[in-house]
């Protein structure tokens, strides 16, 4: 049996050395092949890019290469795959076709900073690993003036919006800067997060630094020129420095086989995290339609489930696990403090109370990570 997974980053990765090691036997016999299959060859963790935004850990801390997480017994393709044959059970390169009995596709999402006309020529952002590095620099010199956080929806890690500007606030107090910079934190719809406890629990933290913040704020468009941001109502809002985090979209590969919604997620089972229609074709982390967040601990739990379906489907038993939702993620609430929240499909989210000793955890998350990827936590 060919397992093919597609796509290199944390449910690609960790999807494919946890099946190794549950599937060694069948591998070693032969009878069992797996191939991650992955664009790229370098593997970044995306939530260490806040600490290199504040200049607490180099860029350099959250990459390695591919091959050196991979377990040996995983093969790696390092190619560019344009379409998903559904049909003929291939996956369609320029070069060559990489045949699949079983596809894992976790294909990601990724911020489209065209979305909105102008935002692309004048925004910040510390969802990439040069805006990351770019906004740290930018920092660095600020003197002052007003900075504005804007965001769309759907986009990944929903709280890192939030955690930015928590941290921003603390970042200028430290630096004896803050009553020079004022902070705007805008959301789309009537409240400052699309999770209720979270918007309550973020609310009270804005009031209390003296953060700004504006709902129902849908951009239109944005002046480079003048440094405006244009909304829906007709209204124009100036900046100095602007960061946004733009609405997220599925891989191109997605959006160009035609097997996703119109902005490239693939329908899939809340339970089962198959493709729907599809038997043979199971889809986790980013690149789901499921309404939860999109986020490393989402593939990390949806991961644990897809493997011992997969497992028992290799070995004729039948597929009774069940994915229930759950997510878990920090929540920083300043460069020293932070919460933590978990929910599944039927408990909202709660933050816990923050503390040192959480901001220390996920400050060593940070370094264990590579432990998850390498399918070991």
């Amino acid at each position: 049996m060919r397992i093919v997974v597609l796509g290199g980053g944390t449910a690609g990765t960790t999807v494919a050395n946890r099946l190794a090691r549950a599937l060694r036997p069948e591998i070693r016999r032969g009878t069992v092949e797996v191939t991650v299959v992955t664009d790229r060859d370098r593997h970044w963790y995306q939530p260490g890019y806040l600490f290199v935004v504040f200049n607490e850990r180099p860029l350099e801390d959250f990459v390695r290469p591919e091959r050196a997480l991979l377990l040996p017994d995983v093969g790696m393709v390092v190619d560019e795959i344009t379409r998903i044959d559904l049909e003929r059970k291939q996956l369609i390169s320029p070069q060559r076709h990489y045949p699949y009995d079983v596809l894992v596709i976790a294909t990601g999402s990724y911020p489209d900073f065209q979305s909105v006309p102008g935002l692309a020529e004048v925004t910040y952002d510390f969802y990439t690993p040069e805006g990351a590095e770019r906004l740290r620099d930018r920092l660095t010199t600020w003197t002052g003036g007003r900075i504005m956080i804007v965001q769309d929806v759907p986009h990944k890690c929903p709280a890192a919006p939030v955690e930015v500007t928590l941290m921003l606030d603390d970042y200028f107090r430290r630096r004896r800067l803050r009553d020079r910079v004022e902070i705007v934190y805008t959301y789309p719809i009537g409240r400052v997060h699309a999770a209720e406890p979270i918007a309550d629990w973020a609310k009270q933290q804005f009031d209390a630094r003296g953060i700004r913040y504006e709902t129902f704020f849908n951009m239109e468009a944005v002046d480079p020129k003048r440094q405006v941001v244009l909304t829906m109502d007709g209204s124009e809002h100036p900046f100095d420095l602007l960061i946004s985090i733009p609405a997220h979209k599925g891989a191109g590969v997605i959006l160009n086989s035609g097997i996703g919604d119109e902005s490239g997620f693939i329908p899939t089972d809340r339970h089962t995290l198959k493709m729907i229609g599809q038997d043979d074709v199971y889809v986790l982390g980013d690149a789901t339609n499921l309404p939860i967040s999109k986020a490393g601990s989402t593939a990390h739990y949806q991961a644990e489930v897809l493997v011992k379906n997969l497992v028992d489907r290799v070995r004729g038993l039948p597929e009774t696990h069940l994915y229930n939702g759950k997510v878990a993620c920090f929540l920083e609430n300043s460069l020293g403090d932070a919460s933590f929240i978990t929910f599944d499909y039927d408990r909202p989210p709660r933050p816990a109370a923050t503390s040192q000793l959480l901001h220390w955890f996920k400050g060593m998350y940070n370094d264990l990570y590579w432990l998850t990827a390498r399918g070991l936590m």
